[in-house]
């Protein structure tokens, strides 16, 4: 399950790692061979330490390879690092410093930060340690101390440069042309395609949905305009768009704020179509985008709803909808606002790719070949960014393959039709039409037979989604010169850019309310997440592929989705056995480490979590796991918030140990669902306390002020189960803010970016009114299912790296069906018990495919750097900080503003 936080921890003993390897000599490393890491022991009078792996795999080999040592904390194991040594000696920070048994304090734990290769600039790490996968030339960094949750402060005092082996080699230029065949979009072919989706020749519809998908309406505007611009439907769709430009571009009202998204796709269709922007709909769009740039950001100390810095287009989210924004208005002939296109540039990240978020200075960058396309032909059209354009050029170029493809993210080897079209279109307007060519080529091969584009290559459906960039850059065109008026390619600019299923036992109990759709396969996705690679000896996940240590949180994330699917009840019964005897794994660490129920670390979110299970599946959450988890629940209702140093309570009403809004949710269904409404008067009130004005709720206990989806999703789903007129307007309240939060493509903001897990949480909250947001949960639905990879299993995020990840797939499958946690019902009646593995049979573990320096910087290998142990907790969530889960451990990611934690602790 999604948006849980790194909780307070407790267990019986600290968990070490063997005596370190030998160091690799930081000699036997490049700047493009092997991977370095430096930790700074400054904090405890020493020096920056570093070594380097000749074979890097994770970051969390690294440290070891590299001559450190690393322990975890009492509750989570290794994976979550508390301390570090170096060799033989002393753990920093101390047993005396620092108990490792709960999570640190926001001004002293280990964070941990990243460098590519040919990079000089240090970014907070979204993965953690034993989650990132390195690659030559890596440079990692551990530094003690605080950050803040933009990840803007307590970087290293040293650069990547200064540690990395033979210092920098600058950053790599683009490659040569790529090579491909000739080839042609089949532009008669799919603009018969397009058409064809188009109902009554003039919207789209999506399956199962009673209302029109705007956003794709006005993408098969574009096909058609590029691939016969005197289509009988290209006026009809643009009529229909215009008579429904106020559900569309103004959402809260016909006088109100635009999305600006929304009113920049339909003032570039007006553009093209020879309608006039000004007047379409009955509003001038131009005025509309032109004011509503925001005059400031948070820095100002009240900034205006929407803004996340100056010259953002308000609640325009993305850098997609900051783009095509400056892009209408250069079209109507309007000068964008200078800050507008200045925030646009701000976006490129140090290898010269934009990044699909709208960031703040110092936060993680991560560009990607769509979002640099679009908004580099923004940047261009607008002027007097040449260098940013040329920057963008050049890493577009770099990022192609030989085969004319682009990925769709850093990281990603699998072509992406979306991010060829965008890129393509790009290259030829700025100047490149060789790579253009290549782009188009490959465009051409991934063609299917009806004509239309599916979203990777080798997909075989189509969507409408990928197959509108895919035509404009299959007719030579782009969004800046898309024309009804002037059918065919355009000639590219003479020089270089200017440098200026079926299920086991008998019907399901709580039947999937997911409508009909292009969903996830959930066949797969079940599949996935029961391989014998993934579930330990069919009982649990274990916290890393070779760890024998249970993650109990991500176990019942896996059993929850098994229950909303009903597709393997057998799998789950083993689950819930496994869990229900005391749940013992092969380090001997059992569920009641894990919750802490009657002692004096008892988690609250934790204990909630088991509960629920348990009364999803007709177990007693009274005796569960040798537990009386409901009697511990209503001991951990706090009277009062605690003082510190004493972090037990955060609030009169708050669990014991519950630091998150999705610990409390969960420990509050919990209760209800035990009949304890009177125990949980308190938490209720207290949960819906924490709502925001807007609807939203964040993501922390104590209340940061960010506003989070995951949270929110939860929060509704726990007071549903509510009586009463204020958790009815609260629920409906909140339903409507998760609405306004998705994206164009049909996700949802999360940490990572566009996130799988806030996705599936989104789609489950919004169930709740499936009638009124049935449109979004198809969109929703189909964002899943375009991150779903070939072994089922799903993509942490669409920005991330293109595999699968077993908690994302968790929440993915079991929120696909819309199913909430406080309704979600499975009879195991009729299951078989499983095998129960005795401790000799041997578990077999399918790992995931997975010169000297200066400044006072000593390597591990020698010379007198001294024996100093660094501790090494790689946690974001401290206060205030969330903390993504990951099954090879604790994945921690810094809450960015907007951006919730997608992880579950509890």
């Amino acid at each position: 399950m999604s948006a849980a936080f790194l909780l307070l921890a407790m267990c019986v003993t600290l968990v070490t790692v063997g005596p370190a390897a030998a160091a690799g000599p930081v000699g036997d490393c490049t700047a493009t061979e092997g991977a370095v890491v430096a930790v700074d022991f400054g904090p405890f009078g020493g020096k920056v330490e570093r070594g380097c792996d000749t074979t890097p795999t994770t970051g969390y080999e690294l440290l070891h390879d590299a001559g450190f040592t690393t322990e975890g904390t009492q509750h989570d194991g290794p994976a979550f690092i508390c301390r570090i040594g170096l060799g033989s000696g002393t753990q920093y920070p101390t047993t005396e410093q620092e108990a490792c048994v709960l999570t640190p304090p926001a001004t002293a734990y280990w964070s941990y930060w990243i460098a590519s290769p040919g990079t000089n600039t240090w970014t907070y790490s979204q993965y953690g340690a034993m989650s990132r996968k390195l690659k030559d030339g890596d440079v990692d960094a551990w530094v003690f101390g605080g950050t803040d949750s933009g990840g803007s402060t307590g970087k290293p005092a040293f650069t990547p440069d200064d540690v990395r082996a033979g210092g920098s080699t600058g950053t790599p230029g683009p490659g040569g042309t790529p090579t491909a065949p000739a080839g042609e979009v089949d532009l008669a072919a799919a603009a018969a395609w397009v058409s064809g989706v188009l109902e009554d020749g003039e919207r789209v519809v999506d399956e199962g949905a009673g209302t029109p998908d705007y956003l794709l309406t006005t993408e098969a505007a574009y096909a058609l305009v590029a691939a016969d611009p005197e289509h009988a439907d290209i006026a009809k769709v643009t009529a229909f768009l215009a008579a429904h430009t106020d559900d569309y571009a103004y959402p809260s009202g016909k006088d109100g704020a635009p999305d600006p998204a929304a009113a920049a796709r339909l003032a570039l269709l007006a553009e093209a179509t020879d309608a006039d922007p000004e007047d379409f709909g009955g509003h001038d769009l131009t005025a509309s985008l032109t004011g509503s740039v925001c005059a400031a950001g948070p820095e100002a100390g009240s900034p205006a709803p929407g803004c996340t810095a100056k010259g953002d287009f308000r609640n325009a989210g993305y850098a997609d909808g900051q783009a095509l924004a400056v892009l209408a208005l250069v079209r109507a002939g309007a000068t964008p606002p200078a800050d507008a296109v200045a925030r646009l540039a701000r976006l490129q990240c140090e290898d010269g790719g934009i990044t699909s978020i709208l960031i703040r200075p110092g936060e993680y960058c991560d560009g990607d070949p769509a979002t640099t396309g679009l908004a580099a032909l923004a940047l261009h059209e607008a002027g007097g960014q040449d260098a940013a354009v040329t920057r963008a050029v050049a890493y577009l170029k770099k990022a192609q393959r030989e085969d004319g493809a682009f990925p769709g993210y850093t990281g990603s080897t699998t072509g992406s039709v979306h991010a060829t079209g965008f890129a393509a279109q790009a290259l030829r307007a700025l100047g490149a039409p060789a790579y253009a060519d290549a782009a188009v080529s490959w465009l051409s091969r991934e063609q299917l037979d009806g004509g239309g584009f599916g979203f990777e290559e080798d997909a075989t459906g189509p969507a409408l989604y990928p197959t509108g960039p895919a035509v404009l850059a299959g007719a030579g065109t782009d969004l800046a010169r898309l024309t009804t008026q002037r059918p065919g390619p355009t000639d590219p600019p003479a020089t270089e850019p200017p440098t200026s299923r079926p299920p086991t036992t008998g019907p399901p109990t709580t039947e999937p309310t997911r409508p009909a759709g292009e969903g996830p396969d959930l066949v797969k996705g079940v599949a996935y997440l029961t391989s014998a690679a993934n579930l330990r000896q069919g009982q649990y996940y274990p916290v890393g592929p070779q760890s024998p240590r249970a993650d109990f949180g991500l176990t019942i994330d896996g059993a929850y989705a098994l229950a909303a699917t009903g597709l393997d009840d057998d799998k789950l019964r083993g689950i819930v056995d496994f869990l229900d005897k005391g749940g013992k794994d092969g380090d001997g660490k059992t569920l009641l480490d894990w919750t802490g129920t009657g002692t004096k670390y008892a988690l609250g979110g934790s204990m909630g979590k088991a509960a629920l299970l348990a009364e999803a599946v007709g177990r007693d959450p009274r005796a569960f796991g040798g537990q009386d988890l409901i009697a511990g629940l209503n001991a951990a209702v706090c009277e009062k918030a605690t003082p510190a140093p004493d972090r037990s309570c955060a609030a009169k009403g708050a669990y014991t140990y519950a630091p998150s809004v999705f610990s409390q949710a969960l420990a509050v269904m919990a209760q209800v669902r035990a009949g304890e409404e009177k125990a949980a008067r308190e938490p209720i009130a207290y949960l819906e306390s924490l709502q925001h004005d807007s609807g939203a709720w964040p993501s922390l206990i104590p209340a940061t002020g960010d506003s989070d989806v995951d949270s929110t999703a939860i929060a509704v789903m726990a007071l549903d189960l509510v009586s009463g007129e204020k958790a009815e307007k609260a629920v409906a309240k909140a339903l409507a803010w998760l609405a306004d939060q998705q994206l164009s493509d049909g996700g949802f903001p999360g940490a990572a970016g566009n996130s799988v897990n806030s996705a599936a949480l989104a789609i489950q909250g919004l169930s709740l009114d499936e009638e009124r947001y049935a449109s979004r949960i198809t969109r929703a639905q189909k964002f899943l299912a375009g991150q779903q990879n070939s072994d089922g299993g799903f993509n942490v995020a669409k920005e991330g790296r293109r595999e699968s990840n077993l908690r994302a797939s968790a929440q993915a499958v079991g929120g696909a069906t819309g199913i909430s946690f406080g309704t979600l019902e499975r009879s195991l009646d009729g299951t078989t018990p499983q095998p129960t593995p005795s401790p000799s049979t041997p578990q077999i573990v399918t790992p995931d495919d997975s010169a000297g320096g200066s400044g006072g910087i000593v390597d591990t290998d020698g010379g007198g750097g001294g024996a100093l142990a660094s501790t090494g907790v790689r946690t974001g969530a401290l206060a205030g900080m969330a903390a993504l889960l990951v099954a090879a451990g604790w994945r921690v990611v810094v809450i960015a503003r907007r951006r919730a934690a997608v992880g579950d602790g509890t």
